[in-house]
């Protein structure tokens, strides 16, 4: 059976939808995709989800370039505020990105894994 993510790019390969909720999240994160955190420093240390990368909202234009272009990009927050201009922000730099709705606070509540430093 096609992953989500082939699904989705069979459709429209330059396309992903401008949200997902976490359990679209999860089955990208299955097919390859990469989670981006976007919260600050303080709020990462506090607890984050186990395979996120931290690239701070602040510093996303000029670490973006860390993000390989040839993957998905889900992209998270707290709430899904932030991440939902992040992600557009990839997606005008040519990223296949999305965001996920409902940030760490839905991630959490799916019992999506957090770790804290």
């Amino acid at each position: 059976m096609p992953s989500l993510l082939d699904r989705i790019l069979r459709r429209d390969p330059d396309a992903l939808p401008r949200t997902v909720r976490v359990d679209r999240a999860l089955d990208l994160l299955g097919d390859g995709a990469l989670l981006v955190d976007v919260r600050e420093p303080g709020e990462w240390r506090s607890g984050h989800a186990r395979q996120a990368r931290h690239i701070p909202l602040g510093r996303l234009d000029s670490e973006a370039r860390r993000l390989p272009k040839d993957r998905a990009v889900v992209v998270m927050c707290a709430s899904g505020m932030r991440s939902r201009g992040a992600a557009a922000r990839l997606r005008a730099e040519g990223y296949r990105a999305t965001s996920l709705s409902g940030g760490l606070a839905a991630w959490r509540a799916a019992g999506g894994d957090v770790v804290t430093r």
